[in-house]
């Protein structure tokens, strides 16, 4: 008998992630209005254990809270908890500690992030 994990089956772990994370989405990167300073407390169903207020000027800390909600958030979470700037800020270190499927479905959904991730030509 098969099951959703069995080849053949129409079912990936990678499919099941890119759909989890793509309805996660904001409409756009301007939907994203969190707060640019102070502290942010996460709700529990986004950090259910360890730390769950964050100083958004800590630049640690700042990262350690966004890697959290793009992970776990759900959209309302990711449109109150986040903010576009300090997002495009980040992007180039915050997409190499997030994971593959995450990274993927961000960029595909927003062009402006891969632009910034991209690796600057040096000048001839």
């Amino acid at each position: 008998m098969a099951t959703s994990s069995s080849p053949g089956s129409g079912f990936s772990a990678t499919a099941v992630l890119h759909a989890r994370y793509t309805q996660r989405l904001p409409s756009s990167l301007d939907a994203l209005l969190g707060p640019e300073h102070g502290t942010v407390d996460l709700p529990l169903h986004v950090a259910w254990s360890g730390l769950r207020a964050y100083d958004l000027d800590r630049p640690r800390l700042r990262m350690g809270m966004y890697r959290t909600v793009l992970a776990e958030g759900q959209r309302e979470d990711l449109v109150r908890l986040l903010n576009r700037d300090l997002l495009l800020d980040q992007w180039p270190v915050l997409r190499t500690l997030i994971s593959r499927h995450l990274r993927d479905v961000w960029e595909a959904a927003f062009p402006e992030l891969t632009a910034i991730s991209a690796p600057a030509t040096p000048a001839a």
